[in-house]
């Protein structure tokens, strides 16, 4: 194993000191654990939390900031977090509006964010939930009893994040956030696995001239191996699968290609172009489309596309303004 590191056991912790070091006019780490909040707290209005394991850089701390999220919580490497950091999270952001929780479905996440929530709550902060799972490649996984939580959460994080700011109620937070899941869909593939500093080697192994198509966030298995294609056969793969699940027929959407770590903004945009085209041809309007490293998977060489159906409430927020380390708008 070759990283740029100085001790396994200091990954997740130097990694967040340096962010914050990075980014002092945005984030703020507490004293318990790696939990990051915004410099300045948001008063008044709901907050946001989220977080997951690390290795998904910038998620989930790079959106800590004006119009996406108040505080992030950092597990370990593809390990969730635990519910006394999530519960510490929630205290430091908590104001009478109350908390949502963004959450991506995966059990340990599901579970742990759950328990802060009721030790918040006997502490009398008002708390709700979204459980973001916009992976259609598998209905189960190894982490998992549903759809997988991937890039999609970022749209989540920015819509909720924007509806947040106009000074709406936690029922309405939680009710657009919501209707951002309904309306998102992911798949990805990958080429190249991505090696855990822990684990110390990589965690699937694939041929020279091998895919995975529909894997996860954390290297778990997708839909099936096969024989690598073009970028151009590999997206219309992925987009057939999300063009099924959701009819985007007539309606117009925002475009996420994202890179899994590894993936160079080269072959991002040579997908785009692709993307764009096939979405054209199916009267399907792109509205506005980013490109680059939103949820990645430490340097696993793959990327994912996520579709987002809109309408006038979702364009808005959408546009509205972010100011964050990993998002701005």
């Amino acid at each position: 194993m070759k990283k740029f590191i100085n001790a396994v056991d200091k990954v997740e912790d130097q990694m967040i000191q340096g962010m914050v070091k990075a980014y002092p006019q945005y984030i703020r780490k507490l004293d318990c654990g790696n939990v990051v909040v915004r410099a300045s707290k948001k008063e008044g209005k709901v907050a946001l939390i989220s977080g997951g394991g690390s290795g998904h850089e910038p998620a989930h701390g790079g959106y800590v900031g004006e119009g996406m999220l108040d505080a992030a919580v950092a597990g370990a490497v593809f390990t969730s977090p635990t519910p006394d950091q999530v519960y510490e999270g929630i205290k430091a952001i908590a104001t009478d509006a109350g908390v949502l929780m963004v959450i991506k479905n995966y059990t340990g996440d599901v579970m742990n964010f759950e328990m802060a929530a009721d030790m918040a709550r006997d502490e009398g902060i008002k708390v709700a939930q979204v459980v973001v799972n916009d992976d259609v490649a598998v209905k189960d996984s190894l982490y998992t009893v549903g759809r997988r939580g991937v890039a999609g959460t970022v749209f989540v994080h920015k819509i909720a994040g924007a509806m947040a700011e106009t000074g709406a109620d936690l029922d309405a937070v939680q009710a657009v956030a919501q209707k951002v899941i309904d309306n998102v869909r992911t798949m990805g593939a990958a080429i190249e696995p991505c090696t855990v500093p822990a684990a110390g080697k990589p965690g699937f192994e694939l041929s020279e001239d091998e895919m995975e198509v529909g894997i996860g966030i954390h290297g778990e298995p997708g839909t099936h191996r096969e024989k690598i294609l073009t970028a151009d056969e590999i997206t219309d793969k992925l987009l057939a699968q999300i063009l099924a699940d959701i009819d985007y027929t007539g309606s117009e959407v925002a475009v996420m290609i994202n890179s899994s770590g590894a993936t160079p903004l080269m072959e991002l945009f040579i997908i785009n172009n692709r993307v764009a085209d096939v979405l054209a041809e199916k009267g399907v309007k792109v509205y506005k489309t980013f490109v680059g490293e939103y949820m990645t998977s430490i340097e696993m060489a793959g990327f994912s596309i996520s579709l987002l159906k809109l309408d006038d409430q979702l364009k808005q927020l959408l546009d509205a303004k972010a100011d964050t380390p990993g998002f701005k708008a």
